[in-house]
């Protein structure tokens, strides 16, 4: 069975400083952190900001090539947690065929924000994870809207320059 979940939005462990994003059962009863990696954040976080890059980002690049192809992201699912690290499967409609992709939760998300797919997760996935208690799940989603907050400024005033140059 599965929990239709939104993304609440995405804090940072205080413990481990590793961006954790958050996803919220439809109803607001549950929430589910997931620890992600900074990319993926920046990902989720200029699509949760409306920050709309100069140039397509790869989960935007992704996008328009599945758009270009008439392929639509049906849904992404949340499916799997092994020795704590979560899984997630892609769901993609070309035509008359569904096709399933392996993928990181972060990916997945990132995808699904940007098409408007929805996001589902597994009940044994919620059972299986340390699911955030009351008074932390409201603490954690308080922090989440300050940092996306943060993360929009900060993407905002990125330039080119900030970037370095890579030498070969």
């Amino acid at each position: 069975m599965f929990i239709e979940m939104k993304v609440a939005g995405i804090t940072m462990d205080p413990f481990s400083n590793t961006p954790i994003v958050i996803l919220k059962d439809i109803q607001g009863k549950t929430a589910l952190p997931i620890w992600i990696g900074i990319l993926e954040a920046s990902a989720i976080a200029t699509e949760l900001g409306d920050v709309k890059p100069p140039r397509p980002m790869t989960h935007d690049l992704l996008k328009n090539m599945l758009e270009k192809l008439n392929a639509r992201v049906t849904k992404i699912e949340v499916n799997d947690l092994k020795d704590n690290t979560f899984f997630a499967t892609i769901y993609l409609s070309l035509v008359d065929k569904i096709f399933s992709i392996d993928a990181r939760p972060s990916d997945a998300i990132a995808l699904a924000l940007r098409t408007n797919s929805p996001i589902y997760v597994n009940e044994k996935v919620v059972e299986d994870s340390r699911t955030v208690n009351v008074g932390k799940e409201e603490k954690l989603l308080n922090e989440a809207a300050n940092e996306e907050q943060k993360w929009r400024e900060i993407l905002e005033n990125l330039s080119p320059d900030d970037f370095g140059k890579y030498k070969m």
